[in-house]
């Protein structure tokens, strides 16, 4: 943990965040992996008891007023429980309250948000749908007004908390001739006639977080749970993609970094031809680059929850969040990997919680947008930003640092 980059007051809420981790049985850690638990209620209500979710919301709404490098602390503690519980955990306390907080009314603040960051309400993000997650604007589910309502129809599914969530953040489709990005609404869906959850997926990992496919039936909603503008979930959806990817990198950290202590306890005390393997380099070498990795991940994570703290451009943040989904989320994965393979056969079995590890981080470069999206996003921004202000941005034009840099008719672009 880099603890220069972290505040007292953080320090301290690191330290509850720590007890909340002590707290949790093994045998939950279990049964969630077993599906015996299909949604850990419990764990959010103690969560909720102890004031730890959604740190960085106002104090009048629950939160305690802390900042993202306090939150992508939190996030990265309650990772090392597994990838699921740092899922649910972030779900509704970062994703569903960030939408409220940001673009929702005072009076959904009190009846949504508090609640929920107390641990008395539960909630879910519906995006996914059957046709396809990453496409936001081909969205299907259509919402048509109805007087003072909305009739929802469609169907979501991967729903993270889809088992357990008392309250769904669903968006849209509720203008079929306006150009995409004005033509989705974002709702907040009470569990109600009409709504259906069934739990679907055998999951290869993540388990016990009640990931569902969820159908709305004529499902009736009040203009009152519009959040932001009828039109205008655009705008939700761009704030939400900070906390969905950066808080998705913040505790990937903390799921690989079990993975990394296990093995570094093995290869300490594990001996072949009359040394422990640790003095090895084909092992040592693989604990040193997965150390390195956790190091810079968590480094780019800081760095980033810096910038937003800071109110960096919002390009340059779509930039770097992008950027650090994807590279914390292979980083991870692959020292975890690397885990795996250095304690050789007895790493792919469930005498240690390496290969759950394995399979729980799978999703990390697949969820809140895959991370060929990612590279899509981070191609583009850059370019934006680069072709015709490179003047603006650099101290001299590199490109005349060369020899025969004035050779125009070798310069040749069509």
């Amino acid at each position: 943990m880099f603890d220069h980059l972290l505040s007292e007051p953080a320090k301290k809420f690191r330290e509850e965040v720590r007890d909340l981790v002590r707290w949790v049985p093994r045998e939950m850690i279990l049964d969630m992996d077993r599906d015996r638990i299909q949604f850990p209620k419990e764990f959010l209500q103690e969560a909720g008891r102890r004031n730890l979710m959604g740190c960085r919301y106002p104090k009048r709404w629950g939160g305690r007023g802390m900042d993202w490098v306090a939150t992508a602390m939190a996030m990265e503690e309650v990772g090392t429980l597994g990838y699921i519980f740092a899922c649910i955990f972030g779900v509704g306390a970062e994703l569903v309250c960030d939408a409220i907080i940001l673009h929702g009314s005072d009076e959904q603040k009190e009846k949504y948000v508090r609640p929920l960051l107390k641990g008395d309400l539960f909630a879910a993000e519906c995006l996914t749908e059957p046709r396809g997650g990453s496409d936001f604007f081909g969205t299907t589910t259509t919402a048509v007004r109805d007087g003072d309502d909305f009739i929802l129809n469609g169907q979501k599914r991967f729903i993270v908390g889809a088992e357990g969530a008392d309250y769904f953040l669903v968006y849209a489709r509720t203008a079929t001739d306006a150009r995409p990005h004005e033509a989705l609404t974002c709702f907040i869906v009470d569990r109600g006639p009409g709504v259906e959850t069934q739990y679907l997926y055998g999951l290869m990992g993540c388990r016990g977080g009640g990931a569902g496919r969820i159908a709305f039936k004529d499902v009736r909603v009040p203009k009152a749970n519009v959040v932001g503008k009828v039109n205008g979930a655009y705008a939700v959806f761009n704030t939400m993609m900070i906390p969905e990817r950066l808080g998705t990198a913040a505790m990937t950290i903390g799921a690989a970094r079990p993975a990394l202590d296990v093995a570094t306890g093995y290869t300490g005390r594990r001996k072949a031809f009359g040394a422990t393997i640790n003095t090895f380099q084909g092992v040592s070498f693989q604990i040193a680059e997965a150390v390195m990795l956790l190091d810079a991940a968590r480094a780019m994570v800081y760095a980033t929850c810096k910038a937003v703290d800071e109110g960096e451009s919002s390009r340059r943040i779509r930039r770097m969040v992008s950027e650090t989904k994807k590279f914390v989320t292979e980083s991870c994965q692959k020292a975890a990997n690397n885990a795996m393979q250095v304690m050789g056969g007895i790493g792919y079995t469930n005498v240690f919680p390496v290969e759950r590890i394995v399979r729980d981080l799978r999703l990390a470069s697949i969820w809140t947008g895959t991370n060929e999206v990612m590279s899509m996003i981070i191609a583009n921004e850059w370019y934006r930003g680069r072709i015709g202000k490179k003047a603006e941005t650099e101290a001299r034009d590199w490109e005349l640092d060369a020899a025969e840099a004035h050779a125009q008719e070798e310069k040749i672009y069509e």
